[in-house]
């Protein structure tokens, strides 16, 4: 997880629809956690602040806060004020700070926010918003394509013929997620996602042709904006001597990409070789392997079954008594 700091909150403030209240000397503090805290413990004193929180006082929070004589709140207040890794605090519901929160946050230099959100729906938006910003993040040379379903991240040294077989498969009705720059981000658990930058997205880079929009000339069924990474094609020039090529489809290739194990495949390419047909294959072959079939595994059962059963055996039977007479 990276961090965001919390002036970004302020300047989202459209989504979120925060106002700040006090403690503008703090927004370059950092939020560091998308989980949201609320403060109900942490102000009796019975807990402490996780680390990079956010701190949400809601209606009970506040009713609390304001049903304690002066010294107990101020007390309450300087507890969850002082506390080094709180990087913010929001009120919800539109509610008034208690007497004495807005001047604390001030003196303390802790950014006071406002929303008219209500607790529960504020807190599940704060939430995707801050997984969103805080995910982890790449990005990758190669095209990113749609095909029957499956997101296939194409791999290979450059002019390896990448974007004229992602062309191809656009051609064929599949869709295009991002050319040449792929921004990969990963969302918990363990699931990655593809998209273009803002700048050249739907865009698409052929030689002897230059750049050209899929979208304008294929129309909005040819795109996506982003898609999850199922399958990595890693094409290779083809090489004779290299016998290194998986020829039985037996080979478990994984490939590393912010920490999650891809399954990998690699695809020599040459002359007159129709690549995105193999790409199509890939991608049905990977369905059905998602669905417990995979061809090579059972075709290999089968050939051991058939030699097991054609095994000579090792029972040496005696000839007849008359024959041994002989």
């Amino acid at each position: 997880m990276g961090s965001i700091e919390v002036r970004r909150l302020a300047q989202d403030h459209q989504y979120l629809r925060l106002t700040l209240l006090a403690g503008a000397a703090g927004l370059d503090g950092l939020v560091t956690s998308p989980r949201i805290q609320k403060t109900g413990l942490v102000l009796t004193g019975s807990a402490s602040a996780d680390p990079g929180r956010i701190q949400i006082l809601g209606q009970s929070e506040v009713r609390y806060l304001e049903g304690l004589s002066e010294r107990a709140r101020r007390k309450a207040v300087h507890h969850i004020l002082a506390e080094a890794e709180v990087p913010c605090l929001i009120v919800t519901r539109g509610l008034d700070p208690p007497a004495g929160l807005v001047e604390e946050a001030e003196e303390a230099g802790k950014p006071l926010f406002r929303t008219t959100l209500s607790s529960g729906y504020f807190i599940g938006k704060l939430h995707g918003y801050l997984e969103d910003k805080l995910s982890t993040t790449t990005t990758l040379h190669g095209v990113c394509v749609d095909v029957f379903g499956v997101g296939i991240l194409l791999r290979g040294d450059s002019g390896i013929g990448k974007s004229e077989c992602a062309l191809d498969l656009i051609v064929r009705g599949h869709r295009l997620v991002a050319d040449d720059v792929v921004e990969v981000v990963r969302k918990p658990p363990a699931t990655l996602f593809g998209y273009g930058s803002d700048l050249i997205k739907h865009h698409m880079e052929i030689r002897g042709l230059g750049i050209i929009n899929i979208q304008d000339l294929f129309g909005v069924a040819a795109i996506r904006d982003r898609k999850v990474i199922d399958l990595v094609i890693e094409l290779v020039a083809w090489k004779v001597s290299d016998d290194s090529y998986d020829r039985t489809g037996l080979e478990d290739l994984r490939c590393d990409v912010l920490g999650v194990a891809v399954p990998l495949l690699r695809l020599p390419v040459s002359p007159g070789r129709n690549v995105a047909t193999v790409v199509e294959v890939a991608a049905r072959n990977y369905l059905l392997q998602r669905r417990g079939h995979h061809s090579a595994r059972e075709f290999q059962d089968q050939l051991q079954a058939r030699l097991a059963d054609r095994r000579p055996s090792r029972v040496h039977t005696l000839p007849p008594e008359d024959e041994v007479a002989e």
